[in-house]
């Protein structure tokens, strides 16, 4: 099977089997999303995808290997996560 998402750089196996579950196909659908959106539908399928996962479908979308990317850059990712995900209490 010629898998397009395996193709990009930083997405493997397991990350393009996880963005095939979360409905996330072919390079269209990531940029449809964008790297936040597509992170969010992989761990709103209940896969325990780490931030790494965020930063690598950025890359790929970029690419460029998603280690290259800046730590500014990383931390508008974070931010529009943040900004985008629900709120969550917070229990003492």
């Amino acid at each position: 099977m010629n898998d397009e998402l395996q193709h990009l750089r930083n997405l493997g196996k397991t990350s393009a089997q996880w963005l095939h579950a979360a409905g996330v196909h072919s390079l269209a659908d990531l940029r449809r999303l964008g790297a936040v959106g597509a992170y969010q539908a992989v761990k709103m399928r209940g896969f325990r995808a780490s931030k790494v996962l965020l930063y690598a479908i950025e890359g790929a979308l970029l690419d460029v290997h998603w280690n290259e990317l800046s730590a500014e850059r990383k931390a508008a990712l974070l931010a529009q996560l943040t900004a985008q995900s629900p709120a969550v209490k917070k229990t003492k």
